[in-house]
C-alpha cells in the first residue's frame, strides 16, 4: 500500500511577529462569528503546498531543496499590512501581508522549477507572499472582523531574516491541521536535519 504524506515547504515566523499577529486577533474577538483563527504556532509563510506526496518523494523534495538553499544567501523580508482574499467585501482568507522582494521572488521561483522537475505542477497564480491569520467559515455577521482587519491595512509588523527553510507534515485532525517540522535547510547549507 502507497503510503502518503501532506506536506508544504515554508518560512516559519518568529516568536514576535506571532506575538504580534495574537494581539490582531485578540482585538478582532478570540472567536468571531463565521471566521476561525489559524492557531499562531502555525502561522508561516508557504512556497509551496504539495498536498498529499507518496512517501518515497520526500527524499527527492529533500535532496531539490537543499541544492536551492545552497544557492541562496539570508536575506530580510517585511511584514506589513493585513487583509482579506479574494477582497474585504467577500472574504475567504484573512492574511497579513509582505512586502515584495527580489530575494524571496527568486527562492520561490527556483523553488517551484525544482519542484516541476519532480512532477509537482507549477503554481498558475501570481506569487503573493502573505501569511494566513484566518478563514471565512460563513459572511454573516462578520462584518467587525472585517472593519477591524481594515485598521492594519498599513502596519508595519516588522523585518524578519530568512536563514533557512523548512519542509513541513501536516496532518489533519478533527481540530484543526497539526504541523511538525520534517527537515529544516539552512540559506547557503543545504540540508540541516
Amino acid at each position: 500500500m502507497e503510503i502518503c504524506v501532506r506536506c508544504f515547504i515554508a518560512i516559519d515566523m518568529p516568536g514576535d511577529i506571532k506575538g504580534s499577529l495574537s494581539g490582531v486577533m485578540e482585538r478582532c474577538g478570540e472567536e468571531p462569528k463565521g471566521a476561525r483563527w489559524v492557531p499562531v504556532e502555525n502561522i508561516h509563510l508557504t512556497l509551496k503546498f504539495f498536498g498529499d506526496v507518496k512517501d518515497d518523494l520526500v527524499p527527492e523534495i529533500e535532496k531539490g531543496l537543499a541544492l536551492i538553499c545552497m544557492k541562496h544567501n539570508m536575506f530580510n523580508i517585511n511584514i506589513r499590512g493585513a487583509g482579506a482574499f479574494p477582497n474585504l467585501k467577500y472574504p475567504n482568507v484573512l492574511w497579513v501581508g509582505i512586502d515584495e522582494s527580489e530575494d524571496l521572488k527568486r527562492l520561490y521561483m527556483d523553488i517551484e522549477e525544482s519542484m516541476s522537475g519532480l512532477g509537482f505542477e507549477k503554481e498558475n497564480r501570481k506569487f503573493s507572499p502573505h501569511l494566513t491569520i484566518g478563514r471565512i467559515k460563513d459572511r454573516k455577521g462578520i462584518e467587525p472582523v472585517i472593519k477591524e482587519i481594515y485598521t492594519f491595512k498599513d502596519t508595519f509588523w516588522g523585518s524578519i531574516e530568512v536563514k533557512e527553510v523548512l519542509l513541513m507534515r501536516s496532518v489533519l485532525k478533527p481540530t484543526g491541521a497539526e504541523y511538525s517540522v520534517a527537515a529544516k535547510f539552512n540559506l547557503m547549507k543545504g540540508l540541516i536535519v
